[in-house]
């Protein structure tokens, strides 16, 4: 029997999407996700967005479990933030599917340790492609509203492409 598909995640994409209430889409594209401890911790000292995760948590369909602290873990911690480096180790520990993962530095050190990555603007792109959401150009906008930065030249690309 294949396994179900395992997805971790950083803070940023869940926060984000809570942030802009979409976090059904999560639910819509994957049978769960999984948060290390670190990640739930930085959820936990964010504002808007972590009542909806924890409701989200509440569900069973995000699960936050320990990430081992060794010696990766603290190389990891050499160039890219706690949560970051958790969540890559933690998706090497777990063999992960998928890693929901926004920051470049730290999708970079992702892609060399071969983590298949998105981040929340690939979850909109899904959406879209699935005909889950009205308009890619309005939820960017709202990301880009709630404090989410995305370049202009990346905003124009996402948009031409569509």
């Amino acid at each position: 029997m294949p396994r179900s598909k395992l997805v971790v995640s950083n803070t940023s994409p869940i926060l984000n999407l809570a942030i802009v209430d979409r976090l059904e889409l999560l639910r819509s594209q994957f049978p769960g996700v999984v948060v290390p401890e670190h990640v739930w911790m930085e959820v936990q000292e964010g504002g808007r967005g972590k009542e909806a995760l924890e409701q989200l948590r509440e569900t069973g369909f995000l699960t936050v479990e320990p990430t081992e602290e060794d010696e990766l873990f603290h190389e990891l911690l050499e160039g890219i933030d706690v949560g970051e480096a958790a969540a890559i180790r933690h998706s090497l520990q777990r063999d992960a599917d998928l890693l929901l993962l926004d920051e470049k530095e730290a999708r970079t050190v992702a892609r060399r340790h071969e983590i298949p990555c998105t981040g929340v603007i690939g979850v909109l792109l899904k959406a879209e492609a699935d005909g889950e959401i009205d308009s890619l150009e309005q939820e960017l906008n709202s990301l880009r509203d709630a404090g989410f930065w995305i370049s202009d030249d990346l905003y124009r690309s996402i948009l031409e492409d569509e």
